[in-house]
């Protein structure tokens, strides 16, 4: 029994992707020498969202089999692989994946299509028994190691993460390195200048400094979550470190949540200067499922949503 054994808890599966979307052939990416640091970059990034970390689940391999790109995934961890199915069956994995996909190949959005299966076993059909799902997977054992193409775009994604990490002297926890890489901006430290532009929802915009008026629509709205925005930001603002957030929010205790976060966003602005762009601001918005708050940022409520 796969609760009983005393071995460790493995399992494989087989995730299937397609773009609906007639201009994007994704299997023709991954093909392409120049596209396929971004597709595995994306799909990296998309599969530490659902585990929670880096080493969540592995990619073993990554077929190309028009029009599906279809990825071999290895689990090492049963809650991990539950966390996973749980991703995938709320439609987060993929929603995470179609943000990455658009914002490393800087286009529209991308739909996709996704199926999950292990064996000859379609998972899609069976996702609210979870037991089973697991019980699945778990007899599925990979045939094979980790690709050596795969290898080698771990190793291309790890010197970049460090590169990263070395500039910013921040030491990443978990997966906090990796998430910002997707960052549309050079952190704090780094010797590139700013990005003048940067892509949100498949549109550009200008990277302009943070104005009066996003500051206080920032202030009105964020609500409870400010902290975990300003937790984001802290990763590139040394202003923001710990104690910073913890302290602001004693002290602006009283005057209520519109307050802390206006002296957080506050502090962040003064202390970036021409750095405190909006582009930083979004992007840790984005992080934390303020998505609706970075619409409004960039004047997106106003226009009708593109079907």
């Amino acid at each position: 029994k796969m609760a009983g054994s005393s071995s460790p808890w493995i399992g494989s599966a087989y995730l299937f992707l397609q773009s609906t979307c007639k201009t994007i052939v994704l299997p023709a990416l991954y093909e392409s020498s120049q596209k396929k640091p971004c597709v595995f970059k994306a799909l990296k990034l998309a599969l530490a969202d659902s585990t929670g970390s880096v080493n969540g689940v592995d990619m073993l391999k990554v077929h190309c089999s028009h029009p599906h790109l279809i990825v071999q995934l290895k689990f090492c961890k049963q809650e991990n692989c539950r966390q996973f199915l749980r991703s995938y069956r709320d439609g987060a994995l993929q929603k995470s994946l179609q943000s990455h996909l658009q914002l490393f190949l800087a286009t529209t959005t991308v739909p996709l299509q996704v199926e999950l299966k292990a064996g000859s076993e379609h998972l899609d059909k069976m996702l609210k028994d979870e037991d089973h799902c697991l019980e699945c997977i778990y007899r599925e054992k990979p045939d094979r190691l980790p690709d050596e193409e795969i290898r080698e775009l771990e190793e291309g994604l790890k010197s970049l993460m460090l590169h990263q990490s070395t500039n910013n002297n921040v030491a990443g926890k978990d997966c906090s390195s990796l998430k910002s890489l997707s960052r549309p901006c050079p952190p704090q430290g780094s010797s590139l200048p700013t990005q003048v532009t940067f892509i949100f929802q498949g549109q550009q915009f200008d990277n302009r400094t943070i104005t009066p008026d996003d500051h206080q629509k920032f202030a009105k709205s964020v609500s409870k979550k400010w902290k975990q925005v300003g937790r984001s930001l802290q990763k590139s603002c040394r202003a923001l470190r710990d104690p910073a957030i913890d302290n602001l929010a004693l002290e602006y205790d009283r005057e209520g949540l519109y307050e802390q976060a206006y002296q957080m966003l506050l502090r962040f602005i003064q202390s970036e200067g021409k750095k405190a762009t909006i582009a930083r601001l979004i992007a840790a918005l984005e992080e934390n499922g303020l998505v609706s708050l970075a619409e409004e940022l960039l004047g997106l409520h106003s226009s009708e949503d593109c079907s």
